[in-house]
This record gives structure tokens, C-alpha cells and sequence, in this order.
């Protein structure tokens, strides 16, 4: 399944700027785990890309990583295109044609 595989694919990238971040900072996998709240394991997990990490755990290490900003943006409303259509008929003003003289 194709969407499966991107999934995975952007897991490991993200897994493995988790891991440059970290070795950045000189933290051990244990005491960026100690930091986040995790064990080890878990740590090694993300950086692995696995899917079974849970996404709290991924905002706490973003947080300790001062990168949670810009996911604020994240699923954000923006206005849809078939939102935009309908305002956009809805400024037209809607003319008729005059009525045919008999």
C-alpha cells in the first residue's frame, strides 16, 4: 500500500533528525529519554522510524528540542477550494433576462 510506505518514509526521516538533534545537543539516548520521559528503548524506536512510538511522546521530544512552533500550523482551517467557489458564486450578483415581449 503506497500510503503505508510514505507513511513509514517520512517516520524515518523524522526518526533520523530526532537523532542528529540529539547527538547535536551530546545527549545519550538514555538522557534524552530521561528528558522526554521514555526509556531507551523508546528512544531508539523513534529513531528507528517505528510506528508504534505515540505522538505524545513525539511532541514531548519536540518540545524538549524547541521544535514544537511550528506545528501549531498543523491542520490549521483553511478555507477549501469548494469553500472558495461557493463564496465567490455567492458575491456574483445573478441576473435574469428580461422577459420576451409577444
Amino acid at each position: 500500500m503506497t500510503r503505508v510506505a510514505e507513511t513509514r518514509k517520512a517516520l524515518a526521516v523524522l526518526g533520523g533528525r530526532l537523532r542528529r538533534s540529539r547527538l547535536e545537543r551530546n545527549d545519550s539516548m538514555a538522557i534524552f529519554g530521561q528528558r522526554i520521559g521514555v526509556s531507551e528503548q523508546t528512544v531508539r524506536a523513534m529513531e528507528r522510524g517505528a510506528p508504534t512510538v505515540q505522538i505524545g511522546t513525539w511532541l514531548d521530544a519536540l518540545w524538549v528540542l524547541n521544535e514544537l512552533e511550528p506545528l501549531e500550523r498543523l491542520l490549521e482551517r483553511r478555507e477549501s477550494v469548494l469553500d472558495r467557489a461557493r463564496r465567490e458564486s455567492s458575491e456574483v450578483e445573478r441576473q435574469r433576462a428580461s422577459k420576451r415581449s409577444k
